[in-house]
């Protein structure tokens, strides 16, 4: 079992920076994949970026050049650094973790973060 949290959510202006903190516990060394995902208002969620356990990011279009996933296996955490926010990533924002596994499916699950990009 992994128990992940979330912290750094909050309300910016657009242009705006965040950075996004996911601490995890428990059974952590058996942690693969970690990544953030996001869930507008009336939307699916959706990947914004992840890393694989070999250290290989993935990112959605949208956020390229924008946001910056990195993680520390030593702390067990995953951060998102998210530079010139847009109102259109207004959502809220989850980390996940695959397990190795099941390195393909993201298994757990934090609580979510809200991030608010006003205009």
């Amino acid at each position: 079992q992994v128990h992940l949290v979330e912290s750094g959510g909050g309300l910016v202006q657009a242009g705006g920076s965040l950075r996004l903190s996911c601490a995890a516990s428990g059974s952590t060394f058996s942690i693969n994949g970690m990544g953030w995902y996001r869930q507008a208002p009336g939307k699916q969620r959706e990947l914004v970026a992840g890393v694989t356990g070999d250290g290989i990011t993935q990112y959605a279009d949208s956020v390229k050049g924008r946001f910056t996933v990195y993680r520390d296996n030593a702390e067990r955490a995953l951060f998102l650094q998210m530079n010139s926010l847009k109102p259109e990533d207004t959502a809220v924002y989850y980390c996940a973790v695959s397990m190795d596994w099941s390195p393909q499916d993201y298994e757990y699950w934090g609580q979510g973060t809200q991030v608010t990009v006003s205009s």
